[in-house]
């Protein structure tokens, strides 16, 4: 088999294509590194700023004031002089019990202190009378003892004759069962005909103070425990009265139903979920707010003084779940940093490590560099 040549001219014409494609090649990876550091990204400048601190807490409400309304006497109902469910004010009549035994004891203690009365008329005459006759040397002087014995006695048993009606008046008084507070009454546990007798273990009816009403908020020890730490240091500022707002969101919804203070902190943490349970006060004339209402509270905890916020947009985590983000260098070169962050506020990471004042954050463009890349910058607003 005869092993063809290439002629001189087609050497040279396939040389130089050659020469050509090497050029090319040499051209491409040169290009390669000045399309990179010709990349520009989007950078949002970090400044030292103080920030609102917020913190969302679930809770529930509790009612301001719950009152069980119990019988104090005994006897059969004979009226219930209230309409289920709705505003009762102090002092009003709520229950009518059969009064007629009642009746019948004030009247029998009424008796009993016209006869005391009349003993302790008739005593105190002949004391008087015995006392002028032993001055006269008439009578014994056992005799004037005895009289004033009578006298003593008589003055004592119309006290307890007095006492015994006071406490049968109070008695009768009671058959008329009245609101302890002010509030809204729930349903009736006993109708018209039923026994009730003082001290019994089931309430008539249960009378709850809506307005104002309670939140009761569950925040972990933990986190209340590094917040007063930074209030002690002065990294946190708190208002003068140090009792901070909260707004009160519906459970599952954004729009606030109430704003109102924090009134105080339990002083025992719960061992059981390691929380300490907050209290706030709301006004609530419109009783939207109704006891055992999950709710959820945000509170403000304080200003936070010279934070650096990382822009959620400029922050990812890696698989192992720690907070990375792209920072341009003063040599325009990417780095990559990771970052300690301490809740949000607003679409920004408020970063307790690992950024400093002046750092530029690549906000835009992070799919497209790698650290130790050239870049150009562009200021995000």
């Amino acid at each position: 088999m005869r092993q063809r040549t290439l002629s001189p001219i087609a050497a040279a014409v396939f040389t130089g294509v050659l020469l050509l494609a090497g050029c090319s090649d040499q051209e491409q990876a040169q290009a390669q590194p000045q399309q990179q550091q010709q990349q520009t990204v989007g950078v949002v400048t970090l400044q030292p700023q103080n920030v609102d601190l917020n913190v969302t807490l679930p809770g529930r409400a509790t009612a301001y004031r719950t009152a069980e309304v119990r019988p104090q006497v005994g006897g059969i109902l004979q009226a219930q002089l209230f309409t289920e469910g709705s505003e009762v004010e102090q002092g009003q009549s709520l229950y009518q019990i059969d009064p007629a035994n009642y009746e019948a004891d004030v009247a029998s203690a009424k008796a009993s202190v016209a006869q005391a009365k009349a003993t302790l008329s008739a005593a105190t005459a002949r004391f008087d009378r015995f006392a002028g006759l032993l001055a006269e040397k008439a009578v014994s002087q056992q005799e004037f003892d005895e009289a004033e014995a009578s006298y003593l006695q008589a003055q004592a048993q119309l006290k307890v004759a007095e006492a015994a009606l006071e406490r049968a008046e109070l008695n009768l008084g009671y058959t008329k069962v009245y609101a302890p507070i002010s509030g809204r009454i729930g349903r009736s546990m006993l109708t018209e005909g039923a026994l009730v007798s003082a001290g019994q273990a089931q309430a008539l009816a249960t009378i709850h103070q809506l307005d104002p009403i309670y939140v009761d908020v569950q925040q972990a020890s933990e986190a209340y425990f590094q917040l007063q730490r930074a209030i002690a240091s002065g990294q946190v500022t708190t208002d003068a009265d140090n009792r901070p707002s909260v707004r009160l969101f519906a459970n599952g919804s954004d729009q606030v139903i109430a704003e109102g203070k924090l009134l105080f902190n339990e002083v025992t943490v719960d061992p059981s979920t390691s929380t300490i349970t907050l209290r706030a006060q709301f006004a609530n004339p419109d009783r939207a707010i109704l006891p055992g209402m999950y709710v959820t509270a945000e509170v403000d905890t304080g200003s936070l003084q010279n934070a650096l916020l990382a822009p959620q947009a400029g922050v990812t985590r890696d698989p192992r779940g720690r907070a990375v983000a792209l920072v341009v260098n003063s040599e325009g070169e990417v780095e990559q940093r990771y970052l300690t962050v301490d809740g949000t506020s607003g679409d920004s990471w408020i970063v307790r490590d690992g950024l400093s004042a002046g750092d530029k954050v690549i906000v835009e463009g992070l799919q497209k560099v790698q650290p130790g890349a050239k870049v150009q910058t562009e200021e995000v607003k």
